[in-house]
Protein backbone atom coordinates (compact mmCIF):
# COMPACT_ATOMS: atom_id res chain seq x y z
CA UNK A 1 0.00 0.00 0.00
CA UNK A 2 2.74 2.35 0.77
CA UNK A 3 3.52 2.16 -2.72
CA UNK A 4 1.08 3.54 -4.22
CA UNK A 5 2.06 7.24 -5.28
CA UNK A 6 -1.75 8.22 -4.24
CA UNK A 7 -0.99 7.45 -0.86
CA UNK A 8 2.66 9.75 -0.40
CA UNK A 9 0.30 12.67 -2.73
CA UNK A 10 -2.50 11.94 -0.02
CA UNK A 11 0.39 12.54 2.90
CA UNK A 12 2.01 15.34 1.22
CA UNK A 13 -1.50 17.49 0.82
CA UNK A 14 -2.26 16.71 4.32
CA UNK A 15 0.99 18.28 5.44
CA UNK A 16 0.73 21.02 3.21
CA UNK A 17 -2.38 21.88 4.01
CA UNK A 18 -1.89 21.39 7.70
CA UNK A 19 1.57 23.29 8.18
CA UNK A 20 0.02 26.61 6.02
CA UNK A 21 -3.12 26.86 8.45
CA UNK A 22 -1.08 26.72 10.91
CA UNK A 23 1.69 29.09 9.84
CA UNK A 24 -1.53 31.67 9.00
CA UNK A 25 -2.97 30.69 12.34
CA UNK A 26 0.23 31.33 14.34
CA UNK A 27 0.74 34.92 12.06
CA UNK A 28 -2.78 35.84 13.27
CA UNK A 29 -2.68 34.12 16.67
CA UNK A 30 0.67 35.43 18.27
CA UNK A 31 -0.27 39.00 17.94
CA UNK A 32 -3.82 39.20 18.68
CA UNK A 33 -3.05 37.07 21.54
CA UNK A 34 -0.67 39.50 22.64
CA UNK A 35 -2.48 42.44 22.20
CA UNK A 36 -5.10 40.12 24.67
CA UNK A 37 -2.80 39.97 26.99
CA UNK A 38 -1.70 43.47 27.34
CA UNK A 39 -3.89 45.06 26.50
CA UNK A 40 -6.32 46.84 29.13
CA UNK A 41 -9.51 48.19 27.42
CA UNK A 42 -13.28 47.80 27.41
CA UNK A 43 -14.48 44.82 26.54
CA UNK A 44 -11.65 42.49 26.62
CA UNK A 45 -13.16 39.69 28.70
CA UNK A 46 -15.74 39.35 26.29
CA UNK A 47 -13.53 39.00 23.84
CA UNK A 48 -11.43 36.57 25.95
CA UNK A 49 -14.38 34.84 25.90
CA UNK A 50 -15.29 34.20 22.50
CA UNK A 51 -11.70 33.33 21.94
CA UNK A 52 -11.95 30.72 24.50
CA UNK A 53 -14.99 29.42 23.31
CA UNK A 54 -13.74 28.92 19.67
CA UNK A 55 -11.09 26.97 20.98
CA UNK A 56 -13.57 24.51 21.43
CA UNK A 57 -15.66 24.84 17.76
CA UNK A 58 -17.06 21.91 16.75
CA UNK A 59 -14.79 21.07 13.54
CA UNK A 60 -18.17 20.61 11.14
CA UNK A 61 -19.62 23.73 12.22
CA UNK A 62 -16.44 25.31 11.22
CA UNK A 63 -16.78 23.46 7.88
CA UNK A 64 -20.55 24.50 7.41
CA UNK A 65 -19.92 28.21 7.83
CA UNK A 66 -17.47 27.82 5.27
CA UNK A 67 -18.81 25.73 3.02
CA UNK A 68 -21.72 28.35 3.11
CA UNK A 69 -19.62 31.49 2.75
CA UNK A 70 -17.78 29.65 0.16
CA UNK A 71 -20.49 27.88 -2.17
CA UNK A 72 -21.49 29.83 -5.23
CA UNK A 73 -24.42 31.59 -3.80
CA UNK A 74 -22.34 32.58 -0.99
CA UNK A 75 -20.43 35.78 -0.10
CA UNK A 76 -17.46 34.85 -1.40
CA UNK A 77 -18.88 32.32 -3.94
CA UNK A 78 -17.02 34.02 -6.80
CA UNK A 79 -14.19 33.24 -5.66
CA UNK A 80 -14.58 29.27 -6.65
CA UNK A 81 -12.46 28.18 -3.48
CA UNK A 82 -14.94 25.83 -2.63
CA UNK A 83 -13.75 22.15 -2.56
CA UNK A 84 -9.90 22.74 -3.38
CA UNK A 85 -7.36 23.13 -0.67
CA UNK A 86 -7.28 26.47 0.08
CA UNK A 87 -11.03 25.77 0.74
CA UNK A 88 -9.43 23.27 3.48
CA UNK A 89 -6.88 25.93 4.68
CA UNK A 90 -9.40 28.31 5.43
CA UNK A 91 -11.49 26.21 7.51
CA UNK A 92 -8.52 24.31 9.15
CA UNK A 93 -7.14 28.18 9.57
CA UNK A 94 -10.41 28.92 11.26
CA UNK A 95 -9.99 26.22 13.82
CA UNK A 96 -6.56 26.39 14.65
CA UNK A 97 -6.33 30.32 15.34
CA UNK A 98 -8.67 30.31 18.35
CA UNK A 99 -6.32 27.76 19.97
CA UNK A 100 -2.95 29.68 19.06
CA UNK A 101 -4.50 33.26 20.47
CA UNK A 102 -6.00 31.62 23.31
CA UNK A 103 -2.61 29.53 24.35
CA UNK A 104 -0.43 33.02 23.86
CA UNK A 105 -2.68 35.04 25.81
CA UNK A 106 -2.71 32.84 28.27
CA UNK A 107 1.28 32.05 28.09
CA UNK A 108 1.74 36.35 28.35
CA UNK A 109 -0.55 36.73 31.15
CA UNK A 110 1.12 34.09 33.09
CA UNK A 111 4.21 36.28 33.20
CA UNK A 112 5.34 38.70 36.16
CA UNK A 113 3.44 41.88 35.14
CA UNK A 114 6.67 44.01 36.40
CA UNK A 115 8.40 42.30 33.66
CA UNK A 116 6.75 45.27 31.18
CA UNK A 117 7.65 48.07 33.33
CA UNK A 118 10.62 46.62 33.91
CA UNK A 119 12.01 46.10 29.83
CA UNK A 120 10.45 49.98 29.30
CA UNK A 121 12.17 51.26 32.28
CA UNK A 122 15.72 49.66 30.72
CA UNK A 123 14.40 51.55 27.35
CA UNK A 124 13.32 48.77 25.60
CA UNK A 125 11.14 50.11 22.55
CA UNK A 126 7.18 48.58 22.72
CA UNK A 127 8.25 46.26 19.51
CA UNK A 128 11.38 45.55 21.97
CA UNK A 129 9.49 44.56 24.92
CA UNK A 130 6.99 42.68 23.23
CA UNK A 131 9.66 40.02 21.53
CA UNK A 132 11.28 39.83 24.92
CA UNK A 133 8.44 38.63 26.66
CA UNK A 134 7.73 35.85 23.61
CA UNK A 135 11.22 35.41 24.23
CA UNK A 136 9.90 34.78 27.92
CA UNK A 137 7.19 32.62 27.54
CA UNK A 138 8.71 30.43 23.96
CA UNK A 139 7.88 27.10 25.98
CA UNK A 140 4.71 27.84 26.49
CA UNK A 141 4.21 29.40 22.99
CA UNK A 142 5.73 26.55 21.60
CA UNK A 143 2.59 24.55 23.15
CA UNK A 144 0.67 26.74 21.31
CA UNK A 145 2.34 25.74 17.94
CA UNK A 146 1.74 22.15 18.98
CA UNK A 147 -1.82 22.46 19.75
CA UNK A 148 -3.04 24.69 16.83
CA UNK A 149 -0.99 22.04 14.32
CA UNK A 150 -2.28 18.92 16.55
CA UNK A 151 -6.09 20.62 15.90
CA UNK A 152 -5.96 20.70 12.43
CA UNK A 153 -3.71 17.61 11.53
CA UNK A 154 -6.15 15.25 12.68
CA UNK A 155 -9.33 17.18 11.71
CA UNK A 156 -11.80 15.70 9.55
CA UNK A 157 -14.97 17.00 9.44
CA UNK A 158 -14.72 20.63 8.04
CA UNK A 159 -12.21 19.00 5.44
CA UNK A 160 -14.60 16.71 4.47
CA UNK A 161 -17.46 19.37 4.28
CA UNK A 162 -15.50 22.11 2.13
CA UNK A 163 -12.70 19.69 0.49
CA UNK A 164 -15.42 17.20 -0.80
CA UNK A 165 -12.80 14.32 -0.38
CA UNK A 166 -11.72 14.54 -4.67
CA UNK A 167 -9.20 12.20 -5.38
CA UNK A 168 -6.08 13.83 -6.61
CA UNK A 169 -7.24 16.77 -5.49
CA UNK A 170 -8.41 17.46 -2.50
CA UNK A 171 -8.20 13.99 -0.15
CA UNK A 172 -5.85 14.08 3.04
CA UNK A 173 -5.21 11.89 5.30
CA UNK A 174 -7.78 12.20 7.54
CA UNK A 175 -10.76 11.92 5.01
CA UNK A 176 -8.84 8.95 3.17
CA UNK A 177 -9.08 6.92 6.32
CA UNK A 178 -13.41 7.77 6.53
CA UNK A 179 -13.58 6.75 3.17
CA UNK A 180 -11.71 3.21 3.37
CA UNK A 181 -13.60 2.21 6.57
CA UNK A 182 -17.32 3.42 4.77
CA UNK A 183 -15.93 0.76 1.76
CA UNK A 184 -14.98 -1.61 4.52
CA UNK A 185 -11.22 -1.46 3.87
CA UNK A 186 -10.05 -1.45 7.75
CA UNK A 187 -6.77 -2.63 7.06
CA UNK A 188 -6.04 0.11 4.42
CA UNK A 189 -7.63 2.53 7.49
CA UNK A 190 -5.40 1.09 9.84
CA UNK A 191 -2.59 1.53 7.91
CA UNK A 192 -3.07 5.36 6.87
CA UNK A 193 -4.11 5.95 10.67
CA UNK A 194 -0.70 4.21 11.87
CA UNK A 195 0.76 6.47 9.02
CA UNK A 196 -1.00 9.67 10.38
CA UNK A 197 0.33 9.16 13.75
CA UNK A 198 3.64 8.47 12.82
CA UNK A 199 3.95 11.45 11.02
CA UNK A 200 2.39 13.76 13.79
CA UNK A 201 4.71 12.04 16.18
CA UNK A 202 7.79 12.88 14.43
CA UNK A 203 6.77 16.86 13.78
CA UNK A 204 5.75 16.79 17.55
CA UNK A 205 8.60 15.58 18.13
CA UNK A 206 10.91 17.93 16.31
CA UNK A 207 8.99 20.39 17.96
CA UNK A 208 9.26 19.43 21.74
CA UNK A 209 13.12 19.20 21.13
CA UNK A 210 13.55 22.84 20.23
CA UNK A 211 11.04 23.40 23.63
CA UNK A 212 13.29 21.29 25.44
CA UNK A 213 15.98 22.59 24.46
CA UNK A 214 14.94 25.84 25.40
CA UNK A 215 14.54 25.21 29.10
CA UNK A 216 18.26 23.89 29.14
CA UNK A 217 18.88 27.43 28.47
Amino acid sequence: MFLDPEIWQITLLSLQVSVLATSISLLIGLPFGTWLALGNFRGRSFILSIINTGMALPPVVVGLVVAMTLWRSGPLGDLKLIYTPMAIIIAQTVIAAPVVTGLTAAALEALDPRLQQQLLGLGASHLQMIWMLWREARLPLLAALMAGFGSVISEVGASMMVGGNIKGQTRVLTTAIVLETSKGGFNQALALSALLLVITYLINLALTAIQQRGTKR
